[in-house]
């Protein structure tokens, strides 16, 4: 979600009222009651940001009235507001605040509610099914006790759609039987959801024309505004269906009425302007726990001492490492310069290119693993100790290990480029939504310096496009942030315009511009060399003076170079021309190829052989932190042990283990029959050991460090793929 920036006489306007409101004291019963009506009115409207400081002003004169049922009745809003934000882990939170109040208040009605509202973040955002429908099953129980016809109507209908959703058709039919005889209980949202879910059951009967019927009468329904979100699923779950009985121009067109209908709901500048009251809420809930911190203080001073120790530690090893690789690589590059002798020369520079190569791939591995660690490690002490969130030494420590990651695959991709190494791809994409991309990525630096970032495409180039567009990406994130860093209150354009067209090629040209500091003539030439950077303080600019050498590199792939314009005080502009292929059929085949992914609740077993400690406890925190269960072994031979007796869903096999390693572990498996996906976790780099990979029986590689999500998706990927098999 991008946020723009806000006025400061709102932030002013709106930081007053919240203070006005909480400065009374002791505020009778109804006028406590009518802030919270006021609240949830606010709501409603989608108005979050005056929902919360209003919420946040009755939070606090129901807890100075010890009103437990208040309190539930603030907290609840409270989490529903953050639901909204799709702010998930604080709204669970609030809402199981709510729910602990509701029931030291006694209030089944309100307990119920909450049963409801946790059943449909577990289900629907958290997609974790099991808690989720322990919540509904628990509603309708307590709703059948105080005989409440009208919640149980409306459990039913998330019970439906919960197990629908995870594909058990059979056990959801019931509770849309019930919905089906009991539609007096509904209203206009559930008219919507009843037809789609409707829809969805036919079509899993194979009954597509009745499920068509349903489908329409959901997405048809009158006087329905557009904000409702429920219309918004309609539209989705139809698209999959039409995408299934192969309408997919339909398919495409109900999607597309999916995310427009989704923009309009959910408006950027209303989650903006809720930040800022958000933060006060929290700031109020963690001081009601400043007892609790207090009696904790002593300990946590100690692990705080801990970790600035290995702060300083790391940050001078990254520093001396920093200077061992450039002096090694200028050592290889002056023996290559200064050898005389033509014959010894080759043999010396064939001998320090592979030598070169060695080193960078074994530092980069010998980096990469520690680094894995690091990160790692961070995130779960950011995660189970948020009071170290403003750490400036965990900030620190982050960073430093994201800008030694930075340093290796950039010397890693000058590397393959000398060695040419690095072929173009062929793919299919939207230039707008790759430059968009780019923008959103850079964001956190532009506003470091208070720049914008505006883009101008010319409306004549074609939608989808074909070339390398990884590539392309790498290149204009490096020119674009380049400029952002070199530019302070100032603004960087990313322009694309159309020079040509020659059959099916279309020639783009961009142009990189900013008002930054510029560049003196008598540096332009030199800027695009490794390790160069001109003008700069150490102070004032960080960097590795490759990215400027790497886009030099990636445009001679290309065949095409790179023009530059500048001038001291004034600013600097970068020129080059792509010549991308259009074809139209492709184009069609993108949007007959839409894929919807759905997400079982599922729990998989994973074995782990890893035999570095740090590595297992953070893979294991990952693998433990999605709900499965997880098993790790130091070495080839336990994991060979361990298979004999219980079966895994899937492995996860470190590389350079000693004894045996990953690939020799690998192939005894294969050789016992075991077809279990094997996927390699290393911190080689992927081009290096794929083609071993593949030949021992591995079905994928994942080089550390990795984003979590992208290591789950394989996961899922793999087991659905050997389960169809299967």
């Amino acid at each position: 979600m991008i946020f723009r920036s806000r006025f400061f006489l709102s932030w002013l306007f709106l930081n007053f009222l919240s203070f006005a409101l909480s400065a009374q004291s002791n505020l009778p019963t109804a006028k406590i009651d009518k802030l919270i009506l006021e609240a949830l009115s606010d709501f409603r409207e989608a108005n979050f940001e005056k929902s919360l400081i209003v919420s946040r002003a009755a939070l606090n004169h129901s807890t100075i009235a010890k009103n437990d049922y208040f309190i539930s009745r603030s907290y609840n809003i409270i989490g529903a507001n953050y639901n909204e934000l799709g702010e998930i882990d604080k709204a669970i939170f609030f809402y199981k605040k709510s729910l602990a109040y509701a029931k030291k208040a006694k209030n089944d009605s309100f307990i119920n509610m909450l049963y409801n509202n946790l059943g449909n973040i577990y289900c629907f955002e958290k997609k974790q099914y099991k808690v989720g429908i322990d919540y509904y099953k628990r509603s309708l129980q307590l709703s059948s006790e105080i005989k409440d016809s009208t919640q149980i109507y409306f459990t039913n209908v998330n019970l439906a759609w919960s197990y629908f959703d995870i594909g058990e058709f059979n056990k959801g039919y019931a509770y849309l039987n019930f919905v089906n005889n009991n539609k007096k209980f509904g209203d206009d949202d559930t008219v919507i959801v009843s037809n789609m879910l409707n829809g969805m059951y036919s079509s899993y009967k194979g009954n597509n024309d009745k499920a068509n019927e349903y489908f329409q009468r959901a997405i048809n329904i009158k006087d329905n505004s557009l904000e409702r979100p429920d219309l918004s699923y309609a539209h989705l779950e139809y698209s999959k269906f039409l995408a299934k009985i192969g309408k997919h121009n339909e398919a495409y067109a109900n999607l597309l009425a999916y995310n427009r209908i989704t923009q309009q709901i959910y408006n950027d500048e209303k989650l903006k302007k809720a930040s800022v009251a958000g933060l006060n809420l929290e700031l109020d809930e963690y001081k009601r726990q400043i007892d609790k911190i207090e009696d904790e203080k002593d300990s946590q001073y100690q692990s705080l001492k801990k970790s600035r120790i290995i702060v300083v530690l790391f940050v001078i090893t990254s520093f001396i490492l920093l200077l061992f690789i450039i002096t090694l690589i200028k050592n290889i590059r002056f023996k290559k310069k200064h050898n005389l002798e033509l014959l010894k020369a080759k043999e010396i520079a064939e001998e320090a290119s592979l030598l070169k190569t060695q080193f960078i791939s074994t530092i980069s591995h010998e980096l990469r693993t520690p680094l894995y660690g690091v990160v790692g490690i961070t995130n779960m002490l950011l995660e189970e100790h948020k009071e170290l969130s403003t750490s400036q030494h965990l900030s620190s420590l982050k960073f430093s290990a994201r800008y030694l990651l930075s340093l290796v695959n950039d010397l890693l991709q000058i590397n393959k480029i000398e060695e040419n190494k690095v072929v173009l791809e062929t793919l299919t994409f939207n230039i707008s939504d790759e430059v968009s991309m780019i923008k959103n990525s850079l964001s956190f630096l532009s506003q470091k310096n208070n720049n914008k970032i505006s883009i101008r495409i010319d409306p004549e180039i074609p939608e989808y496009l074909i070339g390398d567009k990884l590539r392309l990406a790498q290149i204009l994130m490096n020119l674009v942030s380049n400029a952002l860093k070199f530019t302070n209150d100032g603004e960087v354009e990313i322009i694309i315009n159309l020079s040509k067209v020659e059959g099916k090629f279309y020639f783009l040209e961009f142009q990189i511009k900013d008002n930054g500091v510029g560049i003196a003539v008598v540096d332009q030439a030199k800027i695009f060399e490794k390790f160069v950077q001109v003008g700069r303080k150490d102070e004032d600019y960080q960097g590795t003076g490759l990215g400027l050498s790497i886009v030099k590199r990636l445009l001679g792939l290309f065949n095409t170079s790179i023009i530059l314009q500048s001038n001291i005080g004034e600013g600097t502009s970068f020129t080059f021309t792509i010549p991308f292929e259009s074809d139209p059929v492709k184009t069609k085949q993108i949007i007959d190829e839409i894929q919807v992914d759905l997400t079982s609740d599922e729990v998989f077993k994973i074995l782990i052989v890893e035999d570095n400690v740090i590595n297992q406890l953070v893979t294991k925190k990952i693998i433990e932190k999605n709900n499965y269960i997880c098993k790790v072994v130091d070495d080839g031979f336990r994991a060979l042990q361990i298979l004999d007796n219980e079966y895994f869903d899937l492995i996860l096999m470190d590389i350079n283990m000693p004894v045996m390693n990953g690939f020799e572990t690998t192939k005894r498996i294969r050789q016992l029959g075991i077809k279990t996906p094997i996927v390699a976790l290393t911190a080689f780099d992927k081009d290096e050991i794929t083609d071993e990979a593949i030949s021992s029986g591995m079905n994928d590689i994942i080089i550390k460090p990795f984003e979590p999500v992208k290591l789950f998706k394989i996961i899922n990927y793999l087991i659905s793929e050997t389960k169809n098999v299967g």
